[in-house]
């Protein structure tokens, strides 16, 4: 029951501030646009020319999750920031601005460069900022936290791959 009532009223939140929300989100999206925009030469044929470690999932799936990552970081970083009580939400959203710059060149380093040792690293410290952020963003609110575990997943898996990426090649 308290899970539902956390819903409906982060639902009410984001009816009362969705100007704030649209623009986290936005931003959000712009940034993981641009990343992808940056490294689209990187990704042509990647597929084809890399030797992928088991349960490699096709090329598609890829903007489909980071569209639905890059929409949930930005709820969160807006929840953060609409909390009335200042509570170290400016360590929080620095960490989440922090963890999108590193985001974003991770592509860059992956696809681009094909550094795929180099790009497991940084993605080693991508990961350790995320952890950072959901703790931080925990502390301010619990929802922005929790909108954030499924990154921290992916980002999981998306280790596994670039480590056997790296292994492989």
């Amino acid at each position: 029951m308290r899970m539902v009532l956390g819903v409906i009223k982060m639902l009410q939140s984001m009816k009362k501030n969705w100007k704030t929300y649209a623009l986290f989100v936005a931003i959000t999206l712009f940034i993981g646009a641009l990343s992808a925009f940056f490294s689209r030469n990187g990704m042509e044929g990647f597929q084809e020319n890399v030797t992928q470690p088991p349960l490699s999932p096709p090329m598609i799936l890829f903007p489909i999750v980071w569209t639905i990552l890059y929409i949930l970081m930005g709820i969160g970083a807006a929840r953060v920031y609409l909390e009335g009580a200042e509570s170290g939400k400016g360590r929080c959203l620095n960490l989440y601005v922090t963890q999108l710059v590193v985001n974003f060149f991770w592509s860059l380093i992956f696809f681009n460069a094909r550094a795929f040792g180099l790009a497991f690293l940084w993605l080693l410290v991508l990961y350790a900022l995320v952890i950072g952020m959901i703790v931080c963003f925990m502390k301010v609110d619990k929802w922005a936290g929790l909108l954030q575990i499924p990154y921290s997943l992916w980002l999981l898996f998306a280790g596994y791959l670039n480590l056997g990426i790296w292994l492989l090649n």
